[in-house]
């Protein structure tokens, strides 16, 4: 990446500038962060270590739970490092670095949902084909491509973010490095930076929430119309109903920052959600899916009883 700046490291302003709360936060933070990287480390254990869970579904839940670990990893630590810290400083490329990686893998699990959203699609209502349409070769081969249109996708921001010139502030309002606010510190003309930021990754978050909510109302249609049995309806819906609050959580900050004007924006707003879909959401998906799957839960205890 081509530096044309003459600012080489900028200053993260953190969470607040109320020094007396750092404390509080960090181990606030800390325990939320142990939690997403305890409860997503065991999804992921067992579903690589149980043969009941080698199944499409769970297979995709593994790379969620992967997802998320890193996407807080991105972000959580650097924070936690500078809520005790007086030096708040990243380097140019520490910052494009970290940006790029937090819109690769925010990128990555928006496309993850909307499979994850097509699987359940296909297991209720083509039930029969179900095995040809989702088999392991081409379970393997959605992920290869989500995971490499991802990285692609973002590799836009990261280029067109480091040929930017900074020669003014280099104090960031936010707690990690981030397309908006970086703009706001740029010199130059920053307009082709917000098109890509308001149409490419605005248009592509919407089409892809359209996609898994138009699978989950095309499901939820023919479950009415076609399942006779209260039971089999009852069976169906709660299995969907994690992955549909999962979306829900998930999107719903993501929408509220990045479709809306940066004009119209205010960065402390920003910096408040942010922390829901960096540090809370990934931390509350592993106790959605172990709360309300039986199938996990259960590998879980079988695991748990293994080890005592």
């Amino acid at each position: 990446l081509l530096n044309q700046t003459s600012v080489t490291d900028f200053l993260l302003l953190g969470v607040t500038d109320t020094w007396e709360l750092n404390p509080l936060l960090f181990a606030v933070f800390l325990t939320i962060y142990l939690v997403n990287v305890a409860g997503n480390g065991a999804i992921l254990m067992v579903v690589i270590s149980d043969p009941r869970l080698h199944s499409p579904m769970y297979f995709f839940l593994g790379n969620l739970a992967c997802l998320d670990i890193c996407f807080s990893t991105v972000t959580v630590p650097k924070m936690l490092e500078n809520l005790l810290s007086t030096n708040n400083k990243i380097s140019f490329l520490g910052c494009i670095t970290q940006l790029h990686f937090f819109h690769f893998l925010g990128s990555t699990e928006a496309l993850l949902l909307a499979v994850m959203a097509f699987d359940r699609f296909v297991a209720i209502c083509k039930p029969l084909h179900y095995p040809v349409i989702m088999n392991r070769q081409v379970c393997i081969l959605m992920a290869i491509t989500i995971w490499t249109i991802g990285f692609f996708h973002t590799f836009l921001h990261s280029v067109m973010t480091s040929r930017l010139n900074f020669c003014g502030s280099n104090q960031i309002h936010h707690f990690f490095c981030d397309v908006k606010p970086l703009l706001e510190l740029a010199c130059g003309n920053t307009e082709l930076n917000l098109w890509l930021l308001s149409n490419v990754t605005g248009n592509t978050a919407i089409g892809l929430f359209f996609l898994t909510f138009l699978s989950y109302f095309y499901i939820i249609t023919y479950l009415f119309l076609k399942t006779r049995s209260c039971s089999m309806l009852h069976k169906a819906l709660s299995t969907c109903a994690s992955h549909f609050m999962v979306v829900t959580i998930f999107y719903a900050p993501v929408l509220f920052i990045y479709i809306r004007p940066t004009s119209g924006s205010s960065l402390d707003q920003d910096r408040i959600i942010a922390i829901m879909y960096t540090v809370v959401t990934p931390a509350l998906n592993p106790l959605i899916y172990t709360l309300r799957n039986k199938d996990v839960r259960g590998a879980l205890n079988r695991k748990i009883r293994r080890w005592l």
